[in-house]
Parts: C-alpha cells; structure tokens; sequence
C-alpha cells in the first residue's frame, strides 16, 4: 500500500514539475518525448511500441457534429416560424422560408466537408498564406459599393445568389490556419518576442481593422483569441502570452470607451431591467432572461415558446440557445453545454494526438479550431444567459447563417482528416 501511495505521489510531483516548466518558459528535459510544442497531458508520449489503431475516423465526432446540425436545424425552423406575421419582415416571407434556406446551407456545408476531408494536410500547409490573402481580399470586397450587403447598419455580407457568405467566417479560418503555418516556420524565434510576435500582430490587426470597418467586434475578439492561443499552444512562454493577453485587453477596451453604441451595451448589460435600457440596448437580454425563466427545469416544450413570437428579435441566429432555454429548460441547456464541452475536448485530443506524432502544422490546426468553436460557443451562451455583454456572434453549428455552418463543418472536416491521418501513420509506424 505504502508503495502505491508513493508511486501515486511520484507521478503527481512529475506532473506538476512539468506543468511549472511549462508556464514559466524554461526548456523541456532532453529526450526523445521532448515536443517543440506544448501537449498538456502525459497520455501522448513517443515510444517505440506506438499503439496500433484501426484506420477511419473518429466517429463520435462525426455523430456529435451531426446531432448538433440536426437540433439547430429543428430549433431554426422553431425559432423562425412566427416571423411572416411580423409587418417589419415585409411579404414574402413564409412559415418555412428560413427552414428551406438553412437546410439548402446545410447541404452546401456538407459538400463542401466532403471535398475538404480529401484534401491532405500538406497540402492546407502549402495554401495557408494564399487562404489568408484571400480572405483579406473578401473583407475589402464587403466593404465596397455594390458588392457587400448592408443590413441594419452593417456591411458583412456578400450575396452569392442561393446564400450570402460572410467574409469573416473565412477569415477566421484564414487566420488559423496562417497562424498555425507560421509557428511551423518559425519554431525557431518562438523565444524571441518581437520576432514571434510581430508578424502575426501585424495580420490581425490589418484583419481587426477591416472587421471593425463593417463592424464586426465579435468576430475580431474570435479571432485574436484564435491567434493567440496558437501562439500560445506553439511554444510562445507564459510571459509573453500574458503579455500579449493584456495588450489585447487594452485594444478591446480603448475600441469599447471610443465607440457611445459599445459603451451602451456595456451599461446595458450591467443593469438591463432598469427603465433607461429596459426597451433599447437592454431589449434583447432582458427578454432572453424571461425565456430562460419561462422554460425553467424541463421547459414548456418544442413549439411553445411564447418569446420568439416577436418579443425576442434575432431569435433564430443569436439568441436560438433563448429559445431552446424556454422551450426544453435547464435540462436541454445542460445537455447542449455538455455536448459542446465535449466536441471541444476531443477536438483538443485530436491535435494533441497530432503533436506527439510529431505533425505539428496538423496539431496547432485540430486545436485552434478547438479554440474556435469552445471559445465562440462560450461567448453565444454567456450573452444569452446575461454573463456577457451582448455580442453578434452565432451559436456554432446550430444558429441560422449559411456561411458560418460552412465554414465550421469544412473546419471540423480537416479535423476528422488530422485524425484519420494520425491513424493512418500510427497503423503504418510513421509513414503516411
């Protein structure tokens, strides 16, 4: 017993020791186990008796995904259904006419995931900076008469005839995937801070100005925590990630104190019941609160929500997780929170897996797409629950907006590709 005890207390004081290297930047014990990149875990180890594992995919993911596609299409056309009788929406609305379009997204989505699970990972190495420019291009595109659409203020839009694509969506999946080349390539200088630092600083913020040009702050935070946890998770040491955290804090902070339509939301979201913001910036969040009461622990079923008939606005894009508060209780947010918590986590496990098999590019991309849908997630469901201050950002996977499912599918495509890869490597003993 005394030998098990101290056996267990051995492997604690490893753990942490190695943890404590990990934050505070010092240099990882020589060996073949040594990564360039941090892992976090001791279950990906390299050794010479590799485990064995059936070539595929994974396919828990693969049913996840779908499962989460298949509850927002059902709450899309939930959420949607009363808005024909809404005069502000004008004719030509129908019952079904959000429906119709988030299932032909869908469709497109999953084409698009087909074709994007063919492509190998050397190959997404070799575009990466072309997928960036080209995302660049569309945010400047969105920004030019005749060619962005512009809705309630807002330029984000460009109409492609069966959907309007929101270049944002793209870029960040462009900047991901840059962020992930660049750590790649520059493995070297990942001690240096302004020689790590600087070129990517640079790439977000000319992609940070152009989305606060249409304007688009959500999809700016997104990205920027993208970026910096690749930078992060690629090697960058903890003073110069917390450094990075405080500068983008400030940026965040001077955008929110220059803009008085920010600073409202802010204000609003401290006190949204009081008369001042009740029936303006406070509108959305007080009657996204009422919803969550009204559903209480089981809620009052599919279809009888009582907020989505024009009380709630976006009802079917920000604030569907309101919707589904209301109509399946605590009960139903618990199991979405916890389906999200755990396709972020095996999505992590991916890229961990791909970063002991010493394919750093595939492991930075599995995780920082990991960041992407935990961390929008996160955002969607505190701005609903009335944690965070209101934000145009989209329940991943679920919410109405073509572009956004596109791109999150073909996302986690490359995923599923990373690890029918790493099985593929592990199944042959290192050769693709």
């Amino acid at each position: 017993m005394s030998t098990m005890t101290a056996a267990v207390s051995n492997g604690f004081m490893a753990r942490l020791k190695q943890r404590m290297n990990d934050w505070f930047g010092e240099p990882p014990e020589a060996g073949i186990d040594a990564l360039p990149v941090r892992v976090h875990g001791t279950e990906f180890t390299r050794t010479a008796a590799a485990p064995v594992h059936v070539k595929g995919f994974d396919q828990p993911l693969v049913w996840v995904t779908f499962a989460l596609l298949m509850v927002g299409l059902v709450m899309v056309y939930s959420a949607s259904i009363a808005i024909p009788d809404n005069p502000r929406m004008g004719a030509g609305y129908t019952q079904t006419h959000f429906l119709i379009r988030h299932s032909i997204s869908l469709f497109v989505a999953f084409v698009a995931a087909l074709l994007a699970f063919q492509v190998p990972l050397n190959t997404w190495e070799r575009v990466a900076p072309w997928v960036f420019v080209a995302s660049i291009v569309c945010l400047i595109a969105v920004l030019m008469p005749f060619i962005g659409k512009s809705v309630n203020g807002a330029r984000r839009w460009i109409g492609l005839g069966f959907m309007n694509f929101q270049p944002s969506e793209l870029a960040k999946w462009g900047v991901l995937l840059y962020a992930a080349n660049y750590m790649v390539r520059k493995m070297e200088v990942k001690e240096k801070f302004f020689a790590a630092v600087t070129p990517m600083g640079v790439a977000v913020s000319v992609v940070g100005l152009l989305l606060l040009s249409e304007p688009d702050m959500g999809a700016f935070m997104v990205i920027a925590v993208i970026a910096m946890g690749i930078l992060f998770l690629g090697g960058v040491n903890a003073r110069m990630f917390f450094l990075i955290a405080a500068a983008l804090i400030g940026v965040f902070a001077l955008i929110i104190a220059s803009s008085p339509w920010r600073r409202e939301r802010i204000f609003a979201y401290l006190d949204p019941w009081s008369m001042e913001h009740a029936l303006g910036k406070g509108y959305q969040l007080s009657h996204s609160l009422i919803a969550f009461g009204r559903g209480e622990f089981f809620g009052v079923g599919l279809g009888g929500s009582v907020e989505k008939l024009h009380w709630l606005p976006e009802a079917h894009t920000d604030f569907l997780l309101a919707v589904i508060g209301e109509e399946f209780g605590l009960l139903g947010v618990l199991v979405l929170l916890g389906l999200f918590l755990w396709l972020t986590r095996r999505i992590i496990h991916i890229g961990r897996q791909s970063i002991a098999l010493d394919r750093l590019f595939p492991g930075l991309v599995a995780q920082g797409v990991g960041i992407w849908i935990g961390f929008q997630a996160f955002i969607n469901m505190g701005v609903n629950l009335g944690a965070l201050p209101t934000k145009g950002l989209t329940l991943p996977l679920m919410s109405y907006g073509g572009s956004a499912i596109l791109m999150n599918v073909v996302a986690l495509a490359v995923v599923l590709r990373i690890d029918h890869e790493n099985r593929v490597l592990m199944q042959r003993g290192g050769r693709l």
